[in-house]
Parts: structure tokens; C-alpha cells; sequence
């Protein structure tokens, strides 16, 4: 019988068993088969002990069955997810679903999916860690705590739709506190004295009568004038000559933070996006070698790197570039996180054969962006330093002092792969004593500009420095905040809506552990510690949960309610008794009923109040094409996103489509197809094999 082979996704699984014969099935899990339960608390809590009611979910019964019967007649099941916390964890409930004892079966583990990867795994396998299964049931309790116990809260408090979680609530904090600076900025007047010597040369005025000038020097605008005035007239002469030779480092390879704010700062990429397209390289796509995958493992908060990975980067640089390229010795990088998982690897290319320019020829564009980046930064980071010389002319008059500042790069070590290079800004030939002539001067006007609100990759960057989540939560906590509508993103900039306020006003009077960071820090150092075997993951459980439970109670009295009900002078319709006023919900102002929950009845605010009857409401529109899916009926609805088309028998079938289906069959398969419309004319799509065609309407 073949040996069985357990991973999470079906592309993991697919480039796995490209690698390995016939002795051997793999299958996916497809992602976590057993969590708590959706609808309930889902925990057990007797005293100081804390007990998970996990369940199967009812999308991967299937995938629980079939793995049970693969699994009856295996010689060797092999757990293969990923070698975090969450895989370690994914493993566990894998061999509990399927009956069996998870600290008995073999756990292989790999930083990247290749041939040699996958057999010295399997030469090498161990058993799960239960220290790291116990810090993310540790992780998942909490979460469920916070967010069962506390989302209520603030929903009979402020207004229904609302949630809190341990690392989202901190983080919306973050940036809730950088609109509070904003808002309460008051920008500062002063001037510059804009000069140029000839032949256009910038110059800094760095003294004024013996005053050191800087930013906010100059407040006064008489005095700018008096010092344009002065200088004007007066002669300037070269009194001193600095050079240095500067030499920069190139920076230390990818880590999931690092890479998040590279890729938006560089390629514009979301940190969803630049994990989706990360986890896709990571999994497998086809090379010039064979279908493998192209990067290590991308939730990582280490700097290590394979002794074979550097050796054969050195051996590139040398053979591509030459020695003057190659530092002495290979170049080794420290993580300064906190909470580090040093045993995990950098992110780097898997194969540095399968070049950009290689590459070019498999990946789409976007995944060819982040491939590119990744292998250069791995290159760069064990290349030799650039060297660049720098220079600073002062020139002096009888009252004022000036710099002239230039750069020139002399050799460019990384550079050559990395790019991003300043422009050299070349000086003319000087000698002290030389006389300079001012070709302009004037003074000028500024004021002093607000803090910047956090753009998605600076709020990673804050939210590691904090040491707030891990790599694995930066992502859907940004997600997270931006989908409730906590948070909206504005020219790349994250700003929080006026709900985010009120809510961050309860959570700092009452709740003030949740969005504090270093709390919320320390809680991750606990979960580290729990993992590393150093610290009980019921006692930390116990310890944070019964005085938290008791602030929940607490605030079910102490907390004032900040809904805001309006009366609009109507009886309800519906139970006749109760006052008709107008709230605030997560999707805008509506009319309902005072009694309520006793009566539900609500309305939208620009409905007609005569018009209240729900039974009045609009039948859907029938386009009159059979559901692709069922046969049934398509029908064209409206949401808060915009128009989209579905199936009648919802919930039963659950089609779904953005673009309108059709009649037309795919002159390709034969299968039905949805109409686009493009700039480019209309086409119409198959929703089987993809197949596009433009179409000529009428």
C-alpha cells in the first residue's frame, strides 16, 4: 500500500507528488479541518481548566472522509503542513479528525517545496511539537474569548455589526492615536532662505551672525527679509572642504514584515496581495526545471539562511560579477524582533537558476514583480558594500555661512542587483579661497506639516516593532479592520472612521488592556514562552480571563450607552406601541422601532414612511437564463458592494457571478459564460474553461 503524504493545500499537494513515485498519495486538508465551533462559545471552562469544543467543519466533512479511508489501508501517514505554529496546529487536529494519535504519526517539515527538501524530510521526519500546538490553542482561546465576550458589548453599546479582537483592537488604537495628532496638530510658520551660488549650486545657510541656522530658526518673516538683504551684498569665499568616503551595507534578506513593506513601497501591493502572491511561489509554479516552488516558506520573522543557499550565491556573484563583488567571508544576519523563530529561514529563491529572466517566461506579471524582488534583495544581501564619496563645500561671508553638499558613487557592490540607488550630485572643483557670487536668493514660506497617517506597510512595520501579532497576522488584521469599515484606505493611507473613535473611547476607559500595545506584547511573549515549553498555556489562559470576565461585567453596567436614537414623531406599524426613531448602524442611519428587540421592525431612512409594509418589497429582476449551476432562475440583485447576479434557489445553489450570464454557449467546451464588458468591446468569458471571445452586440 502507498505511504500517505498530508499537507493543507491542494497546490502544496500537487507539486509534492510531482516529486515523488508511485509508493506515495498525497492529499490537502485544505487549510484547518477542526476549529471551534462558528455559533457557539465553544469552550469549556471548569475552574483553571480551559477545554476546545473543536468541530469538523460541515465544508470539510468530505475532505475528512476521504482522508479516513486513504489512511485505513497507508503503510506510513506522514503530516506535512507548514512548520509554524498554525501548521504544527493543523497537524494535531488532522490526526484527531482521522482517529488517530497525533504524537505517534510521523511529522515531516520543510522551508521550501523541492525534490531534495521533500526526501530529506521524509529521511528525517520527528513528531509534533505539542509546546507550539498548545501556544496556538493558546492564541485561538483568546481570540474566541475576546471577541465572543466583548464584541456584544460594544453592540448593545454603540450599535450592532461591531467586533474587537486582542491584536485588531490594539492596532486600530495605533492608528485611531495618529488621527487624534492630526486632528489636533497646529502647524508652525517659518522661513527658508533659498540660495543659490553660481553655477546653480544649492546651498544650505547653515549660520547667521554667528546663529546656527536650522528648520525652525526663522519664525519671524522681517527677519527673513533683513537676512536676505544682508547676505545679498555681501562677498563669499570656499573656507573649508570635507571628504569622506562613505560605505553602505546592503539591507539583510526578506522576512514576511520587510517584504509586506518593500513590495507596497516598491510594486504598490497590498499586504494581502503580497502574501497571496507569495504563497502561490512559495506552493509551486512551473520553472524551466520542472513544477517546484520558487521561494522558502513566507511566514517568517527570521534572518537565518541555508549554508548551501549562500554558498551558491556566492558562486553566482563571483562567476556574474567577479571578485570585487564578493565579500571575504559569507554574510550572516541577526533578527532584531522580538519573539523570533530563529530556526525558520529567511525568505529567499529556492533555485537561483530559475532567474528573473527565466522566470519572465512562466510568471504573470505580478507574481514576476515579487519573484524579482525577492531574488535580488537574496542576491544583494551577501554582495560587497558600494562606496561613495561625499563632499561638503562651506563658503562664508562677513555674517552668513553656507554648505554645498555632493555625492558620487565610487564603486556600486549591490547596488548592481538591488537598484534604488541616489543620483550623484557632482560639485565643480573647488579650492579654499575660491569666491562664489550668489546667483539667487530669497526668502521662503512653510509651515510645519501633521504626522502622516500610517500607510499599510508602515503600520506592519509599527505593529512589529511593537511586537504586536506575528508575521502570519499583519495581513488579516489590516484585511480585518478595512472590511468592517473600521478603517478606510485613502491615497494609500489608512484612516479611521468616526465608529473607530467611539469604540476606541469604550475600550480605552474600560477595556484599556485590549488596546494597549505593550499588553498586548507581552500576551505574544507569553504565547513564545508557551511554545518554548517555559510557560502553562491553561495558566495563561486562567490569568487573563477571569479578570478580564470581570470588566465584561462590569461594563454591562458601568457602560454608558452611546447609541444615539432619534424620535422622528411615528407610532411603529408593526406593534403599534412603540416610537419610531432614527440610528446609526455599520452601514448607515435607518428607522426602527423603539421596543426593540421585542419588535423588529426597521426601516431603510429614505423609504417612505407610508410605504412600510416589508411585503411591498420589489421582486428581484429575472434575466431569463437558466442558473448554470441548477437549472434554476438568475436574478440580478443589489448589495452594499453593487450590482451582482445569483441563483432563485439561494441558499441552495449558491451561484454568483459580477457579470450578467448569457445564452451564448462557449464555442470552445461548450459550458455557459457571463458577458464582460471592457474597454475593448463586449466579450463573453466561459465559466468552465475560461475561454474569452469578443462578441458584436445587435
Amino acid at each position: 500500500m502507498k505511504n500517505l503524504i498530508i499537507v493543507e493545500s491542494p497546490a502544496k499537494a500537487k507539486t509534492i507528488k510531482n516529486f515523488l513515485g508511485k509508493d506515495y498519495e498525497v492529499i490537502a486538508s485544505k487549510g484547518h479541518i477542526r476549529d471551534l465551533p462558528k455559533t457557539s462559545f465553544g469552550i469549556k471552562i471548569e475552574g483553571e481548566s480551559f477545554t476546545p469544543e473543536y468541530r469538523v467543519s460541515a465544508d470539510h466533512s468530505k475532505i475528512v472522509k476521504e482522508i479516513k479511508e486513504l489512511a485505513k489501508n497507508a503503510d506510513e501517514i506522514y503530516l506535512a503542513t507548514d512548520e509554524d505554529r498554525e501548521g504544527e496546529a493543523i497537524a494535531f487536529h488532522i490526526a484527531n479528525a482521522i482517529g488517530k494519535d497525533a504524537k505517534k504519526l510521523p511529522r515531516i517539515v520543510f522551508h521550501e517545496i523541492t525534490k531534495n527538501a521533500i526526501n530529506h524530510a521524509l529521511n528525517n521526519p520527528r513528531h509534533i511539537d505539542m509546546n507550539s500546538v498548545n501556544a496556538q490553542q493558546a492564541r485561538r482561546l483568546l481570540d474566541r474569548i475576546v471577541g465572543y465576550k466583548l464584541s456584544p458589548l460594544l453592540n448593545l453599546k454603540i450599535q450592532k455589526g461591531l467586533s474587537a479582537g486582542r491584536v485588531q483592537s490594539a492596532a486600530l488604537k495605533i492608528i485611531v492615536d495618529r488621527e487624534r495628532e492630526i486632528r489636533a496638530f497646529v502647524p508652525t510658520r517659518y522661513f527658508s532662505i533659498d540660495t543659490k551660488f553660481k553655477t546653480n549650486l544649492d546651498a544650505e545657510l547653515i549660520k547667521f551672525e554667528n546663529q546656527k541656522i536650522e528648520k525652525l530658526t526663522i519664525l519671524n518673516p522681517d527677519r527673513a527679509k533683513l537676512i536676505v538683504e544682508r547676505l545679498k551684498g555681501e562677498k563669499f569665499a570656499v573656507s573649508d572642504i570635507e571628504s569622506k568616503e562613505r560605505k553602505t551595507a546592503a539591507q539583510p534578506p526578506f522576512m514576511t514584515s520587510t517584504l509586506q513593506q518593500s513590495a507596497s513601497n516598491r510594486l504598490g501591493f497590498s499586504p494581502k496581495k503580497t502574501m497571496m502572491i507569495a504563497q502561490n511561489l512559495y506552493e509551486g509554479v512551473q520553472t524551466h526545471e520542472g513544477f517546484m516552488g520558487a521561494i522558502t516558506y513566507m511566514r517568517t520573522d527570521s534572518l537565518n539562511l541555508a549554508a548551501e543557499a549562500v554558498k551558491s550565491a556566492r558562486e553566482l556573484i563571483k562567476k556574474e560579477f567577479g571578485d570585487k563583488y564578493l565579500p571575504e567571508k559569507p554574510i550572516s544576519y541577526v533578527t532584531k524582533s522580538k519573539g523570533a523563530q530563529e530556526a525558520h529561514e529567511a525568505i529567499r529563491p529556492t533555485n537561483l537558476n530559475f532567474t528573473p529572466q527565466i522566470a519572465a517566461k512562466f510568471l504573470e506579471k505580478d507574481a514576476l514583480k515579487l519573484y524579482t524582488l525577492i531574488y535580488n534583495r537574496f542576491l544583494a544581501c551577501q554582495m560587497s558594500q558600494s562606496i561613495s564619496q561625499t563632499q561638503n563645500v562651506f563658503v562664508k561671508s562677513e555674517s552668513g555661512e553656507f554648505k554645498l553638499s555632493g555625492k558620487k558613487l565610487v564603486f556600486d557592490g549591490f547596488y548592481r542587483v538591488y537598484g534604488d540607488m541616489d543620483k550623484d550630485l557632482i560639485l565643480p572643483e573647488l579650492k579654499i579661497g575660491d569666491e562664489l557670487k550668489i546667483q539667487s536668493i530669497k526668502d521662503s514660506e512653510h509651515f510645519t506639516e501633521p504626522p502622516s497617517r500610517y500607510s499599510e506597510a508602515g503600520l506592519v512595520k509599527k505593529l512589529e516593532s511593537l511586537g504586536i501579532g506575528r508575521p502570519s497576522t499583519y495581513a488579516p488584521t489590516i484585511t480585518l479592520l478595512t472590511s468592517r469599515e473600521y478603517v478606510k484606505v485613502e491615497k494609500k493611507q489608512l484612516v479611521p472612521n468616526e465608529i473607530a473613535f467611539l469604540m476606541m473611547s469604550v475600550l480605552e476607559e474600560h477595556f484599556n488592556d485590549i488596546v494597549d500595545s505593550e499588553f498586548t506584547s507581552n500576551l505574544e511573549e507569553k504565547l513564545d514562552l508557551i511554545a518554548e515549553d517555559k510557560a502553562d498555556w491553561q495558566k495563561v489562559l486562567g490569568e487573563f480571563y477571569y479578570p478580564f470576565m470581570d470588566k465584561i461585567s462590569s461594563g454591562k453596567t458601568g457602560i454608558k450607552s452611546l447609541k444615539v436614537a432619534t424620535p422622528i414623531g411615528e407610532k411603529c406599524p408593526e406593534c403599534g406601541t412603540g416610537d419610531l426613531v432614527e440610528r446609526s448602524g455599520r452601514y448607515g442611519k435607518f428607522i426602527a422601532c423603539n421596543n426593540f428587540p421585542k419588535c423588529k421592525f426597521s426601516r431603510n431612512l429614505k423609504q417612505n414612511a407610508t410605504n412600510t409594509d416589508e411585503k411591498s418589497k420589489k421582486e428581484p429582476k429575472k434575466i431569463e437564463v437558466p442558473c448554470p449551476k441548477c437549472g434554476g432562475e438568475i436574478v440580478e440583485r443589489i448589495s452594499k458592494r453593487g450590482k451582482f447576479f445569483g441563483c432563485l434557489n439561494y441558499p441552495k445553489c449558491d451561484f454568483i457571478s459580477n457579470y450578467e450570464p448569457t445564452l451564448i454557449k462557449c464555442p470552445n467546451c461548450g459550458g455557459s459564460t457571463i458577458k464582460k464588458e471592457l474597454k475593448k468591446g463586449t466579450f463573453i468569458e466561459c465559466l468552465e474553461c475560461k475561454h474569452k471571445e469578443q462578441i458584436i452586440e445587435g
